[in-house]
């Protein structure tokens, strides 16, 4: 973890962080396929709701600075591969808090029994592909103009 963040699993005081973080980034179309504006429903449905583990980054002054959930990316007999979803919030980024939330969800995600992390809908242009190659996910599909003719990309990587 780089020094000055320190990552826990979320309470429900981080909530109402989390959902209004996350709303910038949505706002800002910067790599969710989420509609603005976010409603606090559909927040609390997405990163909430079916999660195995919310966690967030916080700076030592207590202000956060990024998160990710962690959950069965599919339901019954396919449930042991995991999806998950990070932000950093904008002032915080390039500093390595990145890869230290990705690292953190593999860690959880064997700690939970799974075995294999997946994601869904890497937007081609997200810069964090390159983050994800480094740590050993393979790219396993690409969905054509997924999201306002930008084609995502589908990563796996076992646990």
């Amino acid at each position: 973890m780089p020094d000055g963040f320190l990552v826990t699993a979320a309470t429900p005081d981080d909530h109402d962080d989390l959902f209004t973080a996350f709303s910038r980034i949505v706002e800002d179309g910067d790599g969710f396929p989420q509609n603005p504006p976010l409603l606090r429903h559909e927040f609390d449905e997405y990163w909430l709701a079916h999660s195995s583990v919310v966690a967030v980054a916080r700076t030592d002054s207590g202000q956060l600075a990024g998160a990710y959930y962690l959950k069965p990316n599919f339901v019954g007999r396919a449930s042991h591969i995991a999806n998950a979803g990070y932000f950093v919030v904008g002032p915080f980024r390039r500093r390595g808090l990145g890869r230290s939330l990705v690292l953190h969800s593999l860690e959880q995600g064997r700690r939970l029994g799974f075995d294999a992390l997946q994601f869904n809908l890497v937007f081609e242009t997200n810069p964090a592909r390159t983050l994800y190659e480094e740590l050993g996910f393979s790219q396993i599909g690409r969905v054509p103009r997924a999201v306002e003719d930008e084609d995502a990309l589908i990563y796996w990587r076992a646990l």
